[in-house]
This record gives structure tokens, sequence and C-alpha cells, in this order.
């Protein structure tokens, strides 16, 4: 469990005559999705695939979802995307993470490649 602050290049995986986006992103294990705030969705052009029901810190709110490619320290991946209108920054939840296979280890405070377990 933990938070690290990290490097993220962020794409739209279906336009990519769109400019990617480098921005430094929070990882928080205790995060589901990835969440992106709705400038970044903007820039990068990306679609509306549907609307996910979440529990934030202070309440629960219905966000918009999409898909990005996403790129930590050389992993790549798409993955499901969360819109905020309130959060100003890159979240990267632990859906993303297991799909770039990255954990974060909690004694050093630094990502780490992660096993990818298939049973």
């Amino acid at each position: 469990m933990g938070r690290v602050n990290v490097k993220v290049n962020l794409a739209n995986p279906i336009s990519p005559s769109t400019k990617n986006l480098e921005s430094l992103a929070l990882v928080d294990t205790r995060a589901t999705f990835t969440t992106i705030p709705r400038h970044v969705f903007e820039k990068l052009r990306l679609s509306i695939t549907g609307k996910r029901k979440v529990r934030t810190a202070t309440q629960v709110e219905t966000l918009e979802e999409s898909f990005a490619s996403v790129e930590i320290e050389g992993n790549l991946a798409v993955t499901p995307v969360l819109v905020s209108d309130t959060f100003e920054k890159v979240l990267v939840g632990v859906i993303t993470l297991e799909s770039l296979a990255l954990t974060v280890n909690p004694t050093t405070g630094k990502l780490e490649e992660a096993e990818t377990y298939l049973l």
C-alpha cells in the first residue's frame, strides 16, 4: 500500500496524431481507477465510453469514463480512466498499475516491476 509521485505519459490510443501529455501523477494503491482532470481529457481528445459511480474521500459521485494510453517508467498499457471536474492532478490507480506490471514498494516508496499472474 502507498502513495508515490511519478512521471506519466498519457496519449489517445485511437488518435496517434494527438499530442502526448507528460504529467506528474500521484500513484495511490487505494484508488481502483486512474483519474484524469477534465482539461487533460480535452487536450488528449478522448471519447466518453460510459459513466461510473465512485466513492471519493468525501462523497459518492458519478464520473465519466474513457480510456487512455498510459506509460510509466517505460511500461505502456491502454487502461480505463475516469474524468474528474474537481481533482486537478492525474491519479494512477491499481487497475493501471496491474496493467503496467508495476507495484509500489512500501519500504522504498518507489515503483517496482510486479509479477503478472494468469491463474
